[in-house]
């Protein structure tokens, strides 16, 4: 269980740092063109990186049909709504204030993950998502009108990730790289077509290929990496984990793109990164019960769980199947990874 929680921290912070080096990026675009043309193209991008491996995994019909309302509620909150908010809200905000407002997909999904799909959070997940709070309203109140409307629409775009984030985090059926792909294919293709039905233009000159390639790192890749790490990790925790992403793009923002630094902005990423630290230290030990299920995702065989035989395959080898588990009693450290979505 050590080994899956650590590589979930590892896979949803390279996911952060992806994104978070990209989000000011793409906010020197968005006064090239529409919202819907750009968040297209970002996702279009998103597309184009995983399209080489979804190739070569193939993608199960049979899968598809079974998580297939799951991965229309993602593609349409994550992919159609959530690129269109944060790209119109990226022209009415400076990119460092952007980029610490998007620290509020985490309480959008630990707020979800917990009411909804009755995730465990616990008293540090939960404090670090208030400070969080506090760090976003910090930022979303202060300034000109023009100012609060920018932030009011990340803040929707982090809302519609929530939802995102919840689903696909327990869409195990699906491989994460299908599951990118499908979202660049339908959501990027759909914003695109229409940004461009409604007068928008591609940009010119390097702009069209600077979109794509910052899609392919900064949504391809980064998504992928996220889905596959929250499976271990649970989505709270996950995008826990993920909300360092805001700290690489102050980063960016301050030191490449020449931003200038506002106090108000650097409170709140104080705030905000002591709330992340929260997450270390969640996992929590209890008698629970495993009920029969059958899924397919990433596992090894000497993680406790996973006890079916694979004569030739040492069980520290990492790989993917559809596979059964049976009924199962036991107390260990644990968090809301697949196995353990129980409630409490």
């Amino acid at each position: 269980m050590v080994g899956t929680i650590g590589t979930g921290v590892a896979r949803c912070g390279l996911a952060a740092v992806l994104f978070g080096a990209t989000t000011p990026l793409a906010a020197e675009l968005a006064g090239e063109t529409s919202a819907p043309v750009l968040a297209g193209l970002l996702y279009v991008g998103a597309a184009v990186a995983v399209a080489p491996v979804v190739a070569r995994q193939g993608l199960d019909p049979l899968a598809i049909r079974r998580g297939g309302s799951r991965l229309l509620a993602a593609v349409v909150a994550g992919g159609l709504l959530g690129p269109v908010l944060l790209v119109a809200g990226l022209d009415r905000t400076p990119a460092a204030t952007a980029s610490l407002l998007l620290n509020l997909e985490l309480v959008a999904t630990t707020v979800l993950a917990a009411v909804f799909f009755h995730e465990h959070v616990g008293r540090r997940v939960a404090s670090g998502t208030a400070l969080v709070v506090v760090a976003g309203a910090a930022l979303a109140w202060v300034g000109a009108p023009e100012l609060r409307v920018g932030a009011l629409l990340v803040v929707a775009a982090c809302v519609c990730w929530g939802v995102d984030n919840c689903v696909t985090a327990d869409l195990d059926q699906i491989s994460p790289a299908a599951i990118t792909l499908v979202k660049g294919v339908v959501a990027g293709g759909t914003n695109l077509v229409l940004g461009l039905a409604l007068g928008g233009s591609v940009p010119s000159g390097w702009g069209l290929p600077a979109a794509l390639v910052i899609g392919m790192l900064g949504f391809g890749a980064s998504i992928t990496l996220w889905v596959r790490g929250a499976r271990d990790l649970g989505a709270a925790r996950g995008q826990l984990v993920f909300s360092t992403a805001p700290f690489v793009g102050v980063a960016v923002a301050w030191g490449v793109l020449g931003d200038r630094v506002r106090p108000v902005e650097v409170v709140a990423l104080v705030l905000a990164a002591v709330g992340v630290t929260r997450v270390v230290g969640s996992d929590h030990a209890h008698d629970h019960v495993h009920h029969p299920v059958e899924h397919d995702h990433e596992h090894r065989h000497d993680d406790g769980h996973h006890d079916h035989v694979h004569p030739d395959l040492p069980p520290d080898v990492t790989h993917a199947h559809r596979h059964g588990h049976g009924a199962l009693v036991h107390a260990h450290p644990h968090v809301p990874d697949l196995h353990h979505r129980h409630e409490h």
